[in-house]
């Protein structure tokens, strides 16, 4: 588990990039819904944590793919391969990402 950052430091409708390996990226919905997803578009090296954000999808910064925050998957060409997914909680305040196992990783 890896804190993130306060919950008043996310407002809705942004994001924030948590430096791991590989990158996280932390969404905050305009209904205040909380995601995470692997930061780096799966169709070429560019940062999803600075896409634009509407509802659950982001659209990557560098393409214009998108990707679905509750799933990975993504929405539309070019992308084509999903992007992780993990689990979000808020404990006293701060927001937290469970990393999920990654494949081929000893968990």
């Amino acid at each position: 588990m890896i804190a993130v950052c306060r919950l008043e430091d996310l407002p809705e409708g942004e994001s924030v990039r948590v430096d791991t390996s590989p990158p996280i990226a932390v969404f905050r919905t305009d209904a205040g819904d909380l995601y995470a997803i692997d930061d780096t578009c799966s169709h070429q090296d560019a940062s999803l944590s600075e896409g634009w954000l509407e509802g659950c999808l982001v659209e990557c910064p560098l393409h214009a793919a998108s990707f679905d925050l509750r799933t990975g998957m993504p929405a539309c060409l070019p992308a084509r391969r999903p992007v992780g997914t993990h689990r979000v909680s808020v404990e006293d305040g701060v927001v937290h990402v469970h990393v999920a196992a990654r494949e081929g990783s000893a968990a």
